[in-house]
Order: structure tokens, then C-alpha cells, then sequence
């Protein structure tokens, strides 16, 4: 199967929210990750889509800037991914978490979350998120919450609940990251 991998394109918004309608279905708005997106933009820069020849939406990944404790050490939340149903199985989703992960770290961001499964995420560098003392302010899977340190060492005396980045930008030297979306 061809595909590409680009940068979210604004009239790819829309797509992406039937997208995960599809893939995940309503009931994905009650999740505890999805508490942490609400009322925010993802950041920019980790937004990708990956699309067919003819630039159909074929899937989607994003990010959202998240802090970790008292201290509000910055670190990013993957989520979510989405490949149409039709073509999961076929490398991408894998594509997109391998691009959007070399991207972050050219950014330097040095942490990064997921809700996840372990058996998916665990080759990428993903180990439990709870066994590092880290905690989501909600119900989740225990062995579902990970953490990859993009920066060797990143998770040294970090520890605590994550939260939304209200002023990321400042936090994460990332444009546009954590807006408040208007209309809430």
C-alpha cells in the first residue's frame, strides 16, 4: 500500500474527528486521556496525517502538551492514533507512531504518555508509566499507561499526576501548542 506521511493539513480537522468516530466510536470521549485533551489544541508540530496518491486520509496521529507533577515537568501525550478500519494491520499506524516519535525528539521534547497497548507501544521504547510513579488523574488499565523517555534520563526524579499544559507554549518552546480551543 503507498502512503505519506505530512503534516495535518487544516482541512483534515473534520476528517480526523469522523476518523476516530469510526475507529473508537462516542464512548471515547469518557476516558480519563481524553479529559486531559478537552478544551485543547494539540500541539502543532506532532500533528500527521498519512494519506493515499490521490491525498486521502488514511490515518492520524496527534499530541497534546501535558505536565507531570508538582514540579509541571513538560512532556507530551500520544494520542490519538487512528487508521481507518479497513487498513489497520497494514504498517500505518506504525509509520506514524516512528515518525511522529523522531519528530518529537528533533523538537527535544524529552518525555512522552500513552494510553495504550503494551504489546504495541512496548517496541518503540514504552515501559509502565505507574511502576515510575507517574499517575493519571482517572481510571485507566494499569499495564495500559506507559511513558518513553525521548531524552535518556528525562525521567529522573520525576514523579506525580499529569495534567494539562494550560501555558505550554512557553513550557515546551512549541508554537501553538495548547491553545485553548474557543467556544467551551
Amino acid at each position: 500500500m503507498s502512503f505519506e506521511i505530512i503534516a495535518e493539513r487544516p482541512q483534515d480537522a473534520g476528517r480526523i474527528d469522523i476518523l476516530l468516530e469510526r475507529t473508537f466510536g462516542p464512548e471515547r470521549k469518557s476516558k480519563t486521556v481524553y479529559r486531559l485533551r478537552d478544551g485543547y489544541e494539540p500541539v502543532v508540530a506532532l500533528s500527521f496525517v498519512a494519506v493515499d496518491p490521490d491525498k486521502q486520509l488514511l490515518g492520524s496521529i496527534r499530541y497534546w502538551p501535558i505536565v507531570i507533577g508538582k514540579a509541571a515537568t513538560p512532556a507530551i501525550l500520544l494520542g490519538p492514533l487512528a487508521v481507518e478500519p479497513s487498513l489497520q494491520g497494514r504498517g500505518i499506524g506504525r509509520a506514524l507512531v516512528r515518525h511522529s516519535l523522531a519528530a518529537a525528539k528533533r523538537q527535544r521534547h524529552r518525555l512522552c504518555l500513552v494510553v495504550g497497548a503494551p504489546e504495541y507501544y512496548g517496541p518503540y521504547g514504552f515501559e509502565n508509566a505507574g511502576a515510575r510513579k507517574l499517575r493519571l488523574p482517572g481510571p485507566v488499565e494499569p499495564d495500559r499507561f506507559q511513558v518513553f523517555e525521548l531524552r535518556q534520563g528525562a525521567l529522573k526524579g520525576v514523579s506525580g499526576l499529569i495534567a494539562p499544559a494550560v501555558d505550554a507554549s512557553a513550557r515546551l518552546n512549541v508554537p501553538h501548542a495548547a491553545k485553548p480551543r474557543q467556544g467551551r
